[in-house]
């Protein structure tokens, strides 16, 4: 994974032209890639207390939408740079 992040930032790093795209890339690959860490540490977290499911649940849901928020601000600081 590091190595494709590598890979888009030295693209973008290569033409200012790209920059902005390649830190979009980026920008949603880390969050998917984080979001997706959330959703297996969340699911292996309710299996072994499957009581604290309902916290569990909300806790995830809340990071997701932070990592989100974060991604959808890169995206949108990165289109006003294309703009």
């Amino acid at each position: 994974m590091n190595l494709l992040f590598s890979v888009l930032l030295q693209a973008g790093a290569a033409s200012a032209a790209w920059a902005p795209i390649a830190g979009v890339i980026v920008a949603v690959i880390a969050a998917a890639f984080g979001i997706s860490l959330i959703g297996k540490s969340a699911m292996e977290a309710i299996a072994r207390q499957p009581q604290a499911g309902s916290d569990v649940r909300t806790s995830m849901i809340i990071v997701a939408a932070l990592i989100e928020g974060v991604a959808l601000f890169a995206i949108v600081v990165c289109g006003f740079i294309l703009g």
